[in-house]
């Protein structure tokens, strides 16, 4: 089968490789559909990621059918299906309280272990959801969408919170589309107007602040003074997040939606006195992607709209860097592996 396979930071081949061998009990090949290009992939092709090891199969983003199942699995070849990367061991502190988006030794598809930029692939049967009538591309998209919705889950906001989501970027914009799906109001905040104008033209959110010069103030009007119930930093930066702190009003919630490797530092009077809640977010769960694909299904997210790139598998070695260098107009690209 081919794969298109990340040698070394910077350089992508397309190679020949054998097939999965039939599924051990409770597991199931797969033929991947579609599989979306990640901000992890860049990373890795650019060699940032701190923890790959070369050479790689990249991509976690995954629609795929259902070739052949191993013996107790209850899927039947054929079916599309929704997977989730994150293969949790079972048994650790976090597997036990029903946690496995956060498991111990949790490995992800196309990080800790080959991925999807390939023909066929081999998965647990309880990290796949049926696509319940998507479209293969639309699938592909869950994964991505099911990280905000996941955040939105962990903040506990009620419907009618003012809502701030910092990074217009596919993460924030997946945050942010479900934050709206949460009946919350929601503003965002980014230093590109690109992003910003694509989020009110393509997807409805009216309430945008440029980061920079006068931002401050535009915050505070947005809120009355008082500050956003809940406040949502996918930027991915450490001063961004460290800025977040102050944006959040009196009882507040304040969800760390990515995650960095530098310390992050607050006043403790500030965030005393507001009696926040620092919460982070890892991942997803199946019922993150349960929810993400009836949202969908309902025609709840444009998921035409967040598609802005696609490929081929054969074309992607050269896409790939090419957008990686510059994401001018990107908000998703997606690869289609077959010819459907």
């Amino acid at each position: 089968m081919k794969a298109v396979v990340c040698q070394e930071p910077g350089r992508l081949e397309i190679v020949e490789r054998a097939r999965p061998a039939a599924p051990d009990t409770g597991w199931v090949r797969l033929a991947v559909r579609r599989v979306g290009i990640c901000g992890t992939d860049y990373h890795i092709f650019e060699g940032k990621h701190p923890f790959l090891e070369y050479p790689r199969v990249m991509g976690h983003e995954i629609s795929a059918t259902v070739v052949e199942a191993g013996s107790g699995c209850a899927l039947v070849p054929g079916t599309l299906v929704v997977v989730n990367p994150y293969i949790a061991c079972g048994n650790c502190i976090a597997c036990r309280k029903g946690k496995p988006n956060c498991c111990t030794s949790v490995r992800v598809l196309g990080v800790h272990t080959d991925g999807a930029f390939c023909e066929e692939i081999v998965m647990p049967e309880e990290n796949l959801y049926p696509a319940n009538g998507l479209s293969p591309e639309a699938a592909a998209t869950v994964e991505f969408l099911a990280i905000g919705a996941h955040a939105v889950r962990r903040s506990g906001a009620a419907a009618g919170a003012r809502s701030l989501v910092i990074g217009a970027g596919p993460i924030g914009l997946g945050t942010a589309l479900f934050s709206r799906i949460a009946g919350h109001a929601v503003t965002l905040l980014d230093t590109s107007a690109e992003r910003l104008a694509f989020a009110a033209d393509r997807l409805g959110f009216l309430q945008g602040i440029l980061a920079g010069e006068g931002s401050e103030k535009a915050i505070a009007e947005a809120t009355e003074g008082e500050g956003f119930d809940v406040a949502f930093d996918a930027t991915g930066n450490g001063a961004s997040m460290m800025r977040s702190f102050s944006y959040v009003g009196h009882g507040g919630t304040l969800v760390f939606v990515s995650v960095v490797k530098d310390e992050i530092r607050f006043s403790d009077p500030e965030f005393h006195k507001r009696e926040m809640t620092l919460v982070a977010s890892r991942n997803a769960t199946r019922e993150d992607f349960g929810h993400v694909v009836a949202s969908i299904g309902k025609g709840l997210v444009p998921v035409q709209a967040l598609v802005t790139h696609r490929t081929t598998l054969e074309a992607a070695v050269a896409d790939l860097p090419r957008w990686a260098h510059d994401r001018t107009g990107l908000v998703k690209a997606v690869i289609a592996v077959d010819a459907s």
